[in-house]
């Protein structure tokens, strides 16, 4: 899974949306403690720092060190790689030990987790009581252009996508959660979380390029590079005399937060 966000791993930082800020005070407001928090699968590091805001530290984890070499900086986060293959033993003792998390996150990644692997560690590392999990994502449902990215550009996308995505492009409805629920939806049924941000046109078309389904795209050989194109030409079309000027988007998140039972 690394691989798919080696190459693309500078642009990926700068393309990425920026979750809300209400998102982190809300689940801050949900752990009993603020000591530790660790996000799993962080990439450049965009939910490490905004969690920082409310936790004494964070350890942030990747499988990917190019994205890790991207982290954005920040003194209470600790960026650390997590090699394929590392145990659950080994895990455990990397974020701090048994019973040493107020919260764990993970933002638009754990579709890619081997999720036994994931669960057992929370688990152990988790407290309890008082401790919170808490998963997100979102795909190519973005208004005002839902029609043509989740509809028409993820329909002929979906030939190429590694099976896994298709946990996000469902909003997680088929992703196991076997946590005491805590009011952010709960197995089945995940929480729709707007997420509004400012992209130009430009943007837009980076987000849609960096996803992985271009990756794995390119490598079998398979240019979208046409498709993503006659689309965005259509969205240009609506989108107005300013392509260069950032107008509001809305990405149609899910999240799903609980505690251990």
């Amino acid at each position: 899974m690394a691989d798919l966000y080696e190459k693309p791993s500078e642009t990926y930082a700068k393309k990425r949306p920026r979750y809300p800020k209400e998102w982190f005070s809300m689940l801050a407001s949900l752990t009993a403690g603020h000591h530790r928090a660790w996000d799993a699968g962080c990439g450049s590091g965009q939910a490490s720092v905004s969690i920082a805001e409310h936790y004494d530290s964070v350890v942030a984890t990747d499988v990917s060190e190019a994205q890790l070499r991207h982290g954005i900086a920040h003194p209470r986060v600790r960026y650390l790689h997590t090699p394929e293959g590392l145990t659950e033993d080994g895990l455990v003792a990397l974020v701090g030990g048994e019973r040493s998390l107020d919260l764990v996150i993970v933002a638009t990644a754990i579709h890619w987790f081997d999720v036994p692997l994931f669960y057992a560690v929370v688990s152990r590392a988790l407290k309890k009581p008082g401790g919170v999990l808490a998963v997100w994502g979102y795909n190519y449902d973005i208004r005002p252009f839902e029609d043509k990215l989740q509809g028409r550009l993820y329909a002929a996308a979906r030939a190429y996508m590694d099976p896994r995505t298709r946990l996000a492009m469902e909003r997680y409805r088929g992703l196991p959660f076997p946590f005491e629920p805590v009011g952010v939806g709960r197995e089945g049924e995940p929480a729709d979380v707007d997420m509004e941000v400012e992209m130009t046109l430009d943007d837009l078309a980076g987000f849609v390029m960096t996803g992985s389904v271009a990756t794995t795209a390119r490598e079998q050989g398979v240019d979208l590079e046409a498709l993503v194109k006659g689309v965005m030409k259509e969205v240009e079309e609506e989108w107005g005399d300013q392509p260069t000027v950032p107008r509001k988007l809305v990405f149609k998140a899910f999240m799903l937060a609980g505690k251990l039972k």
